[in-house]
């Protein structure tokens, strides 16, 4: 058999009549209206609409499904009009980190990226909190977690600093023992220090463990309601001076809601000199990034997850068309194009934004698809049900097979 799959009929976004897609070896090897070769496998789309899988940029595996181990408070707190109490939330939900044990993370993980699986989501970049109470704990578990799905689900596992750096002495240590472990990015939360000085310090002592291991860097910057928080700024101005363009993405960036004009229009200035992505999830709070604005000016922005059941969310499935969904009507992109543009956001955006190379329904590229029940993205997003077929890393998915 000259190939390991070929899906007939497929509908591609960007082209009138319906193609087929042959794959080998885990790579497309050809896209025709017409392929005469064999296959052990056939896909027959019928004129669905088959695009590149789903990419979530950010979520908080090591957290999902912990809110019924909290109270209600730090939701409160996070989602108040104003989010003025955002610190506050965050105090109050690291309590749970108090009973981290790898056995109940990785059940719960589990559970998570078998969701992931079935609604096509086959790239996450996945945050775990490392600091004094957490530790290494919630890192290890994810570890293992990458390898049991290893081909399914490529996890991006991100060393997150969630109660910060200079404010959680020890902190730095343990981020340069999990990167030194497999973590693969590095992360931060500069806003979360007391003062400026502090805001620096966490963001370059982040930057050089990344150049140390030649790793990107994902920070959650100005998450609150407060026009003068500065980290998404400082943050794109020392990537820059630091030469790691195109390395650093920006999360939330919440208290951009709040800025007057011309200082949006420099920092958002600096991204683009940065090559830093914005990456938004409307859905998780009162307040976000200016999505429709950022794109007007020509910058990366995609969409996450954010959350999954926990102190911050109380919803979530891994269904990246169930978020683009929320945020077409939150961010009112409800036009056509505009629909479109969400549908890039949570597929070829987000794997761009996340440094996935080779992304994309092109010959020679990873077989990374999804087969819709929708015939346009209109419908897909209208509607978003679990594809009817996942191909990740060129292997059909069977959602019955996954890891337990």
């Amino acid at each position: 058999m000259p190939f390991d799959l070929i899906l007939r009929q497929a509908q591609l976004r960007h082209r009138k009549k319906p193609v087929d897609i042959a794959i080998a070896a885990g790579l497309i090897r050809e896209i025709a209206p017409k392929i005469t070769g064999r296959a052990r496998n056939v896909i027959r789309a019928r004129g669905r609409l088959v695009t590149e899988s789903f990419v979530n940029p950010h979520l908080h595996l090591d957290k999902v499904y912990t809110l019924e181990m909290q109270d209600s408070g730090a939701l409160e707190a996070y989602h108040g009009g104003t989010m003025g109490a955002a610190m506050t939330a965050i105090e109050r939900a690291s309590r749970v980190k108090e009973e981290y044990d790898e056995s109940w993370i990785l059940a719960n993980v589990r559970r998570a990226l078998r969701l992931a699986v079935r609604f096509g989501n086959t790239h996450i970049r996945a945050f775990a909190d490392v600091d004094s109470k957490a530790e290494l704990i919630a890192v290890k578990a994810l570890l293992k977690a990458r390898k049991e799905f290893e081909g399914l689900v490529e996890l991006q596992v991100v060393a997150f600093p969630q109660d910060g750096v200079v404010r959680e002495p020890g902190t730095v240590e343990l981020i340069r023992q999990a990167m030194e472990i497999g973590a693969d990015v590095v992360g931060g939360i500069p806003w979360i220090e007391y003062t400026a000085a502090d805001e620096r310090r966490h963001i370059d002592e982040m930057l050089d463990i990344a150049a140390a291991h030649d790793a990107d860097v994902s920070m959650l910057v100005d998450d609150a309601g407060d026009p003068g928080l500065r980290t998404l700024e400082l943050l794109a101005v020392r990537a820059i001076e630091q030469g790691m363009i195109g390395r650093c993405l920006a999360h939330h960036a919440r208290a951009m809601a709040l800025y007057p004009e011309p200082y949006f229009k420099k920092v958002t200035a600096l991204l683009k000199r940065a090559g830093m992505g914005v990456i938004s999830d409307p859905h998780t709070g009162p307040l976000h990034a200016r999505v429709k604005e950022l794109l007007a000016e020509g910058a990366l922005v995609a969409l996450g997850q954010d959350d999954i059941a926990d102190a911050y969310y109380p919803f979530g499935r891994n269904n990246m068309l169930e978020v683009g969904f929320l945020a077409s009507h939150m961010l009112w992109m409800t036009t056509f194009p505009e629909m479109e543009k969400i549908y890039d956001m949570i597929t070829v955006d987000a794997a761009r934004a996340m440094n996935v190379k080779r992304f994309g329904i092109r010959n020679g590229f990873p077989a990374h698809l999804v087969v819709l029940d929708a015939g346009s993205v209109y419908e897909a997003l209208w509607n978003h049900r679990e594809p009817r077929y996942v191909v990740s890393h060129g292997s059909l998915v069977d959602p019955d097979a996954l890891p337990a």
